[in-house]
């Protein structure tokens, strides 16, 4: 009994020493804590002068902060206003950024510097978010604000890559001759925030500026101004502007498939030329266009047969060719039945380019129209619309304006056949009846452009289905 019990405790202290060792050895291997992730900014812990300082008559601020900065984007952030006509000498280094100022200050001036996004530490890149220091030549700190949207006019979007711009001189050459007083950039939203204005009435405008020069330099710059001048006070109301191009990017058209291919040492004796069918099915919703690589002097419309698929003549009366002015791009139109072959039969010298290029022998291009289910139908309501205003329903896939219906006398669109697809849905408000949408004109005219309403949502069209929807705007 004695041997049992000694056995017994030998065992039990023996199983305490291996699991303390084990534990402990466990325990050496794990890496110590680090403690939680550092997501706090840049503290401005020092500033000489100090912020909001008045009677300033130097060139030089330093600003130190608690932690070390990365110095990378805080010379592309920087904005200054008034808008100097030497940009400052930004010197930054460890937890401190000294900005030395080469512009002579005007006097009873307030002065901003608005950093954007670029006072961040160096180790985690936390940003100290439109951190803005101020201070005043004069006796007081300017109250005046505005704030605003900027909205693309033809997609109802904001561009946040446009900036704000107040002028003192109201004659339009303005924009083109002279440096804006104030600017202030906008946010992903397509807000924009003036603070520290002298008040004053002021020409309000917004333009994309990539070059930096804050000036309207050519017609294919986005633009936007205000009706009339804008009287800043510290309650001044938000106002909003609508961006436009006099030069308008013209959406793609839908590609085209290239013509049969041909040996490789035929390539530059035959006529070459695409059409708008894929693989060999036509969709009618689209328009039958050859498209050349090079100028035609000679398209002889009457030397193509346009035959069903029995190779019978389509009467010439219910269809047509015509040219674009480039003598490229050649349509045929013709009203299009769903789920029917054809055969378009070109004869050698149905066409010539200036080279002298033309068929090697005639060519027949057999194709078949989409039938009906590949197609759905389409019913939208939109129940609030003003139909004063002249509505047009833009079908947008892409960026690109895939189809447009004007509403007439209804607050509602169907369309029997309808490609199936993601779109969006926007509203064009035609203000002068030619279904398309038009830029302003600023110069002389002061004429806003047309405004495109985007409804908030994509829709999915479904081939060989009904599809209903109802919107409210």
């Amino acid at each position: 009994m004695k041997v049992t019990n000694g056995l017994l405790f030998f065992a039990l202290f023996f199983i305490t020493v291996v699991s303390a060792v084990s534990y402990s050895g466990c325990a050496n291997i794990l890496p110590p804590s680090g403690g939680p992730r550092d997501t706090i900014p840049p503290v401005l812990v020092y500033a000489n002068p100090k912020d909001s300082a008045l009677h300033f008559a130097g060139n030089k601020i330093v600003l130190i902060y608690n932690e070390y900065l990365n110095p990378t984007d805080i010379r592309a952030e920087l904005l200054v206003n008034p808008v100097p006509k030497v940009d400052p000498i930004i010197d930054a280094k460890l937890r401190q950024v000294t900005l030395r100022l080469k512009d002579t200050l005007q006097p009873n001036t307030t002065y901003s510097f608005r950093f954007g996004k670029g006072i961040k530490d160096n180790n985690e890149g936390n940003v100290l978010r439109n951190f803005t220091y101020v201070l005043s030549t004069g006796s007081h700190i300017d109250g005046g604000e505005l704030s605003g949207t900027v909205v693309v006019a033809n997609t109802g979007k904001p561009d946040s890559t446009i900036v704000a711009m107040l002028h003192l001189r109201f004659n339009d050459s303005a924009v083109i001759k002279d440096r804006p007083r104030y600017i202030a950039r906008l946010d992903s939203s397509g807000h924009f925030h003036f603070r520290f204005i002298q008040p004053g009435s002021y020409a309000l405008y917004a333009m994309k500026d990539d070059g930096g020069a804050h000036k309207y330099l050519s017609k294919s710059q986005l633009f936007a101004f205000a009706d009339s001048a804008v009287t800043i006070e510290r309650n001044t109301p938000p106002v909003t502007m609508y961006a436009y191009s006099e030069v308008p990017i013209t959406p793609a058209s839908k590609p085209v498939t290239p013509a049969k291919p041909t040996k490789a040492n035929d390539k530059d004796k035959r006529l070459q030329f695409q059409t708008s069918i894929a693989n060999g099915v036509f969709d009618v919703l689209d328009t039958f266009r050859f498209v050349f690589p090079n100028p035609l002097k000679v398209f002889d419309s009457t030397r193509i047969r346009f035959t069903d698929e029995n190779f019978q003549d389509i009467d010439p009366k219910t269809y047509r060719f015509a040219r674009d002015s480039t003598n490229k791009k050649f349509t045929l139109f013709f009203v299009w039945p769903t789920d029917t072959k054809y055969h378009l039969i070109a004869a050698r010298d149905f066409a010539q380019d200036s080279a002298g290029r033309r068929l090697l022998k005639p060519d027949t291009i057999s194709f078949r129209t989409k039938k009906d289910i590949e197609y759905g139908e389409v019913r939208i309501r939109i129940l609030n619309l003003d139909l004063s205003k002249r509505p047009v329903l833009q079908f947008v896939s892409g960026d690109v304006i895939k189809h447009a219906y004007p509403f007439l006398n209804s607050r509602q669109i169907r369309k029997v056949l309808f490609a199936p697809g993601d779109y969006e849905l926007r509203v064009l408000y035609d203000t002068n009846g030619n279904g398309v949408w038009d830029p302003g004109l600023f110069f002389g005219k002061h004429r806003q452009p047309e405004i495109v309403i985007p409804i908030r949502k994509k829709y999915t069209v479904k081939a060989n289905w009904d599809n209903d929807f109802d919107i409210t705007l």
